[in-house]
């Protein structure tokens, strides 16, 4: 019988914490060893409990989640998935080392609350394990003129890798997906890139409402202009286009350039948006003349999509296990051979920029 990951739950509701510990209680592979009614309860609770991971509010009377990270993550270094109504605090709470978030579900709808239980299981069971990323680790570095040799070959076989020989330079898209991790793990890669890029296109799992909030947050932040992807938006030099939470993303041909749709369609390796989807679509229509990066996150979204993209001469690059706060998706793809260049987050813009 496996050990039962030690959960904690922080929440100020106490109709909402007594559900969330009676459910999350009932599955086998958890043990609630106890509850926090604020931030400063869980403070003082933490040491005692040493829970493997935490839910968490941020918006609770007193100390916020968002201080409560800020102050006991550098001391208790705990995974803690947060679970939130649409706010643009979860931003700033996962940039303070939150791993990921789950939205609160309307507490009326048995569907929505059937289907926020089974991911909010899924995130804990995977994050217990994950990699706590402070914000000290997360300095940017400035790209170098030389690259440092801080990556490593995936010298898998890969069918007409005589296509892969001399990529061409000739980009004019890259595309990037990640999950667990992924918002500052993708603010980390993009903020480093100069206002003079080809477009770039993106798929972050995240939840409607969600995007909107994040496109703004990245376009605050980076040199280049970023906004949630509508249906028919031309893929530009210079523009970042965020797949929109709940639609599904494809790159399609325009011309002689591109666009993305974005359509309401079933889950694919489980999400929408799906990363295989948008990978698939680049494969098929950008071909050689394409990056693609996979970056942090559980499961294998975006691994089979990489491979093809690979296989179609595309460039492509898969984060590093040391880096990643959840070493899943960039690992499927490596094992697979989809993954031309290996590299740690702080490296990966350099490694783009050499390939451009």
């Amino acid at each position: 019988m496996a050990q039962k990951i030690r959960l904690m739950v922080v929440d100020d509701s106490i109709l909402f914490r007594s559900w969330l510990v009676q459910n999350l209680g009932a599955d086998p592979r958890f043990e609630v060893v106890g509850y926090a009614v604020n931030a400063l309860d869980a403070k003082n609770k933490l040491p005692l409990l040493k829970p493997d991971i935490m839910t968490m509010d941020i918006e609770m009377p007193g100390m916020s989640g968002l201080e409560f990270l800020k102050e006991v993550l550098p001391i208790h270094p705990v995974p803690v998935v947060l679970v939130s109504s649409l706010n643009m605090r979860v931003f700033d709470a996962l940039a303070a080392g939150a791993i990921d978030f789950v939205r609160k579900p309307g507490m009326e709808k048995d569907g929505g609350k059937e289907a926020f239980l089974a991911t909010l299981k899924t995130k804990l069971a995977v994050g217990s394990n994950a990699h706590v990323r402070l914000p000290s680790q997360l300095a940017p570095t400035p790209i170098p003129t030389t690259v440092p040799r801080t990556f490593s070959q995936n010298t898998a076989p890969v069918q007409r890798l005589s296509s892969m020989a001399n990529p061409s330079s000739n980009v004019n898209l890259i595309a990037i997906g990640a999950s667990t991790g992924g918002t500052e793990a993708i603010l980390e890669v993009v903020r480093q890139f100069p206002a003079k890029m080809p477009g770039i296109v993106i798929t972050q799992h995240m939840p409607p409402g969600f995007t909107a909030m994040y496109a703004e947050r990245l376009n605050r932040l980076c040199k280049l202009e970023v906004r949630e992807a509508k249906h028919g938006d031309k893929v530009q030099p210079g523009l970042v286009l965020l797949a929109p939470g709940g639609l599904q993303m494809r790159v399609v041909r325009l011309g002689s350039g591109y666009s993305v749709s974005c359509t309401d369609e079933a889950k694919v390796s489980g999400h929408k948006p799906s990363v295989d989807v948008l990978f698939d679509s680049v494969a098929a229509n950008v071909r050689r003349n394409a990056i693609g990066v996979l970056l942090t996150g559980m499961g294998a979204d975006g691994a089979a999509g990489m491979l093809r993209m690979r296989k179609a001469g595309a460039y492509t690059i898969g984060q590093d296990k040391d880096s990643c706060v959840v070493y899943g998706m960039p690992m499927e793809a490596y094992k697979i051979g989809a993954v031309c260049q290996q590299a740690s987050l702080s490296s990966i813009p350099q490694v783009v920029m050499a390939h451009l």
